[in-house]
């Protein structure tokens, strides 16, 4: 597995900006705190893959900064050799997931996005707690979500992800 210097290395010489660096740190901080509290309930969580994954998850902000960010983030980690445990994460971090029928909607590839393991569910609810650099409440993300005018069944997703996380 990469460390984290490896990751933030990967992250700057694909062409993300400092910004993007900076939120995906303020991720990884988070959704290892949030693992490291599940894990000492008991659950079976691999820490290391959710920092690396945590660091990586906007690795395709390096490219475009539309929907289609996770698909060009799993293509350069792809180039770099990532585990397939993160590259899951990065494919599948945005919101609480996407359905294969909004994916097609949205012109993505034809597949699930839908956050699977524990892993991907931990960082895709830390993404949706940072804005910016900034930890936020879930409900300041949901009133986001809908002034932008998301889905009821895409914010209705991110309740339920913060729910099982908070519940596991």
């Amino acid at each position: 597995m990469l460390s984290r210097e490896d990751a933030l290395d990967i992250l700057k010489v694909s062409g993300c900006s400092d910004k993007v660096i900076a939120h995906c740190i303020t991720v990884a901080d988070l959704a290892l705190e949030i693992a490291t509290k599940l894990r000492d309930k008991g659950k079976d969580v691999d820490l290391e893959i959710v920092e690396i994954g945590g660091l990586l998850h906007d690795l395709g902000r390096a490219r475009t900064h539309g929907i289609d960010h996770a698909i060009m983030g799993v293509d350069i980690a792809k180039e770099n050799n990532i585990a397939p445990a993160v590259l899951e994460i990065i494919k599948r971090h945005i919101g609480a997931g996407i359905t294969r029928e909004e994916a097609e909607a949205m012109g993505l590839p034809n597949d699930d996005y839908i956050p699977v393991t524990l892993e991907q569910k931990i960082v895709a609810h830390a993404d949706n707690l940072v804005m910016g650099t900034e930890r936020i409440s879930l409900d300041r993300r949901i009133l986001k979500m809908q002034e932008k005018q998301i889905d009821k069944k895409s914010i209705e997703r991110v309740k339920a992800l913060a729910e099982e996380i908070g519940l596991c």
